[in-house]
């Protein structure tokens, strides 16, 4: 005679019906996987974004799509992707907005939470380039500074919007250097180049990718790099920690999150395929061109779930203080 516990009858059960969800990790992918990428065509985002899809349905053997959903400074596509199926085909092409920034800056208004979405790789950082116009005297942080305090409050800087990278970075600056300049926020990079290079707006900040045919065809001015070594693409332009504040340090970053109760086989194997792209040579080649770095969360330089969960709690601490102290809000 066979004595079955209660224990065992749980254990049993749990088995039973946990197998399904094994099953399909197993089998996983069983159908079209979608990125969803939070911003509109064109742009640094798309751009990684789409080339992971490529990457990523070659080395699967399987259908990648791209799905653009903007809006809400991201929060549009974030949210849709932590409410879609935990089954691993409906991933997020994450920034440092969506995946950190945003939880500040949205508060009681955001739709999601850290904890409602999985890392599952980090895709490659940005850094971000201060710029001025050609018709100012600016070539440097210090005239910044020393014109920002001679003139309070009358130099605008431009960035891609609230709450993007480039104007939470500006306000590190502004804290890190006690100085007032006022935000002037645009729809995206390409209307506030443009008024840039139409001499409207004196200082922006962006991701290099976006600024950076607009700096090697003179017709902006770039002043400093904001990652903690030059960037070789524009490797005569000194960091800000180079310009008299050390430890500055401010990179936009794209990753991989996938909806938090996907499981774990799912996010191990989609996170290997990820870290195989990021290594790649012909990836970071196109990433190195447009002036982006490698992940650099693993000694290889590569990424994995683990330290991209890590990398993201602390991103998510870092920017809370920051948008906070800077006061950086959506009405």
């Amino acid at each position: 005679m066979v004595t079955i516990t209660r224990r065992t009858a749980f254990a049993a059960v749990s088995a039973a019906l946990a197998a399904p969800r094994l099953a399909s990790a197993q089998g996983f992918p069983s159908r079209p996987i979608r990125i969803v990428i939070p911003f509109t065509p064109a742009g640094t985002t798309d751009l990684v974004g789409r080339l992971t899809a490529e990457m990523l349905g070659r080395r699967l053997n399987h259908q990648v799509v791209v799905d653009n959903r903007p809006g809400a400074s991201g929060n549009v596509g974030g949210e849709f992707v932590a409410r879609s199926e935990a089954d691993g085909h409906t991933l997020l092409l994450t920034t440092i907005g969506t995946g950190a920034i945003n939880f500040a800056v949205f508060r009681d208004r955001m739709p999601y939470k850290p904890e409602d979405l999985a890392a599952v790789g980090l895709m490659t950082r940005v850094p971000n380039v201060l710029m001025a116009a050609n018709n100012t005297n600016i070539r440097s942080v210090a005239d910044l500074v020393r014109e920002a305090r001679a003139r309070p409050g009358q130099i605008n800087y431009g960035t891609a919007g609230i709450a993007t990278s480039p104007h939470v970075v500006v306000e590190q600056l502004r804290l890190a250097t006690n100085i007032d300049i006022t935000h002037v926020p645009y729809r995206g990079s390409a209307p506030m180049l443009t008024e840039m290079v139409a001499e409207r707006i004196e200082i922006g900040m962006d991701n290099i990718p976006s600024a950076l045919t607009f700096i090697r065809d003179g017709k902006i001015r770039a002043i400093a790099t904001t990652g903690a070594q030059r960037n070789p693409s524009l490797p005569d332009v000194p960091t800000v920690a180079e310009q008299g504040l050390p430890g500055f340090e401010a990179t936009a970053w794209f990753g991989v999150l996938a909806p938090a109760a996907t499981p774990a086989p799912v996010v191990r194997k989609l996170g290997a395929e990820l870290n195989a792209i990021a290594l790649d040579p012909a990836f970071r080649q196109r990433m190195e061109a447009l002036g982006a770095e490698p992940p650099r969360l693993t000694p290889d330089g590569g990424t994995s779930p683990e330290t991209f969960a890590a990398f993201l709690r602390a991103e998510i601490a870092k920017w809370a203080d920051v948008v906070t102290r800077a006061n950086v809000r959506v009405e």
